[in-house]
């Protein structure tokens, strides 16, 4: 897949995005926002790719949105009706909000594989995947506040699920602190941390692996319930998945695994 701003490769059922702005520190343009958009719906509909990582090509994995494209903001909305030049600012920031929902709204699992500044928009963005590993020089920082705005683009609405400390969400996002590789593990903001960054992408490109050898089909109804249980009370995802276990339960990687165990093998599964 031929992308501007990333690049998109697919080996063994891994696809792997790379944030493709090194010159700019992966800013993240108005392009890239689109681009990510367009890199995991492709994703999600190929039924070869059964796992992504997302990573950043350079010394960081992002230094955030771009500010040129705020800057080149207002051109874009103005109306000559106040009104309608505020509603085309919310649609603008609603389809911001979307291109990086891509990621969660993608049946597969995105792994973040982070080195280097994750600033401000990249917070944003690791936020949607489904786990997140870092290099022992990664940090993270909700940098909005330091541009005078509050951030809008997911960072508040998710982090607090993720790490589940609203003090501690809301000291990072009124002081724009940087957190270290350190914290954000003992934050549970991240996973693991690796050594360096290779071992990072070896690490996440291994586990990419293991989970690309499970069945498709109960890896994409397993991230379909965790996403909808998050969000529901506990009654309504037990509801959820009796339902959906009662149309794919009775699947033909079932009897796959089920015949592989029996027989100490290990399971093939269709895409």
């Amino acid at each position: 897949m031929q992308l501007d701003t990333v690049t998109v490769s697919l080996d063994n059922h891994v696809a792997v995005v790379r944030l493709n702005r090194p010159e700019k520190a992966n800013a993240m343009n108005a392009t890239m926002w689109q681009d990510i958009r367009k890199a995991f719906t492709w994703i999600d509909e190929n039924v070869e790719a059964r796992v992504a990582i997302i990573e950043g090509e350079g010394k960081h994995f992002t230094s955030g949105i771009d500010l040129q494209m705020m800057m080149g903001l207002l051109p874009q909305i103005k109306n000559d009706c106040e009104g309608r030049t505020r509603e085309n600012l919310r649609r603008v920031i609603l389809d911001m909000q979307d291109t990086l929902t891509s990621m969660e709204r993608c049946r597969k699992p995105v792994l973040a594989a982070i080195h280097g500044g994750c600033v401000g928009g990249g917070v944003d963005l690791v936020c949607c995947t489904d786990m997140r590993y870092c290099s022992a020089d990664a940090y993270f920082t909700i940098k909005e506040i330091d541009i005078g705005m509050t951030a809008d683009v997911g960072t508040l609405q998710r982090l607090p699920k993720l790490i589940g400390n609203q003090g501690i969400v809301r000291e990072l996002a009124y002081t724009g602190r940087k957190v270290d590789a350190a914290e954000a593990l003992s934050l549970g903001l991240v996973n693991k941390v690796y050594d360096s960054r290779e071992a990072l992408q070896a690490g996440v490109r291994e586990l990419a692996a293991q989970i690309a050898a499970k069945s498709p089909l109960s890896i994409r109804g397993t991230k379909e319930m965790l996403n909808y249980s998050r969000d529901h009370s506990v009654a309504d995802g037990l509801n959820y998945i009796a339902t959906w276990n009662a149309a794919m339960l009775m699947s033909n990687d079932l009897t796959a695994a089920m015949m592989a165990g029996m027989a100490k093998q290990t399971p093939t599964f269709k895409d």
